[in-house]
């Protein structure tokens, strides 16, 4: 069963709190997939859900590698992907995605509509809705 949890924010001062929300979320699943427009806070929101888990890395977004990696604490690897740019499913394919996908790691998914048919069913939602300049609506199911 799952649960939605719905979290509003006025400032950017506010996203430890959604980055909490959405590790609790993970519970025994590691693969969550970040839906918003261009712009929403994808890639700050998992810079600020990569620093929680103990990482000290720069996270940028991988829009042209497709992946980064991040070492968290626990020396737990967290994977980040960007799949913007892709252009057919296949390169997700010649990317071994399912050696991230089910590895057991922490993979974090910016664009997953490019590849939405190979995200595993337990897959965490998280859909950022803009709601000004500053405020968002953050759904994590």
């Amino acid at each position: 069963m799952n649960t939605l949890k719905t979290i509003h924010i006025t400032s950017q001062d506010e996203l430890p709190q959604v980055a909490k929300a959405v590790i609790e979320a993970l519970g025994r699943r590691t693969v969550v997939a970040f839906r918003g427009e261009m712009g929403a806070g994808k890639t700050t929101l998992i810079r600020e859900i990569v620093a929680q888990l103990g990482a000290t890395d720069t996270v940028t977004s991988p829009t042209f590698a497709l992946v980064n990696q991040y070492r968290g604490s626990h020396n737990r690897t967290i994977y980040h992907f960007d799949f913007y740019r892709i252009d057919d499913i296949r390169e997700a394919y010649d990317l071994g995605y399912e050696e991230y996908f089910y590895s057991g790691e922490i993979c974090l998914v910016e664009w997953p509509e490019k590849i939405e048919s190979l995200l595993p069913e337990n897959t965490i939602q998280v859909r950022i809705t803009v709601d000004s300049d500053t405020a968002r609506t953050f759904e994590i199911e």
